[in-house]
């Protein structure tokens, strides 16, 4: 065999279609274009996509959806069970993510890794990833094994905190105390000022110097 023998297969190459020549060719005597207008001119027949509702303001933009997607910023991770390191390790290794792509558990080293649960661990190990489920971390450490968290790890976003119960303290300030402004504050009755209805009505009941005035 050589390149003089190699031939398409049928159908593989389309025969090409001339059309604008003229009604005897069979493609009609307008070519499928019509008479005048902006469907008969060059770049005026560009297919409509499908949002496109012919000058109606588009069911898309009339009913937004709301919310947020994280799909394109989301973090994938290289999955890692428990069952592949009980078989691919001996027992003391320091797994790293180095070691699991020399094993074939992983494609890239430097992409995340997660552990998972799935099976029994029995091999004291040290095992280093940026994500571990519970159920994996348990399983580990049950073992006498080593968990390593890599990275930056998840926050609690929301904290569910009990209703406050209880009264406040209350302040060890007591009488003469004294107030923000600075001063001591007096009790009443300890060399307060009196008020001034008070004043006149003891003026009013103490007698003049000269005696009682006689009418």
């Amino acid at each position: 065999m050589n390149i003089t023998t190699i031939t398409t297969r049928a159908g593989a190459k389309p025969k090409r279609k001339r059309v604008g020549r003229g009604p005897g060719t069979g493609q009609g005597k307008q070519a499928g274009y019509g008479h005048k207008g902006q469907g008969a001119r060059s770049g005026g027949r560009k297919e409509r996509g499908l949002l496109s509702e012919g000058g109606v303001f588009p069911l898309f933009r009339r009913l937004p959806k709301v919310g947020f997607n994280n799909f394109n910023f989301r973090t994938e991770y290289q999955v890692v069970n428990l069952i592949d390191l009980e078989a691919r390790f001996d027992n003391g290794t320091h797994v790293t993510a180095a070691l699991l792509e020399e094993a074939g558990l992983i494609r890239d080293a430097k992409r995340p890794v997660k552990v998972l649960g799935d099976g029994e661990i029995k091999k004291k190990l040290t095992i280093e990833a940026q994500r571990f489920s519970k159920s994996a971390a348990a399983k580990i450490e049950a073992a006498g094994g080593t968990v390593k968290r890599l990275g930056e790890q998840p926050r609690k976003k929301f904290i569910k905190r009990g209703p406050v119960t209880g009264k406040l303290p209350k302040s060890d300030e007591g009488e003469g105390a004294k107030p923000e402004g600075g001063k001591k504050a007096k009790a009443k009755g300890e060399g307060a000022a009196p008020e001034v209805g008070a004043k006149k009505a003891k003026k009013k009941a103490e007698p003049s110097e000269g005696g009682s005035k006689q009418e």
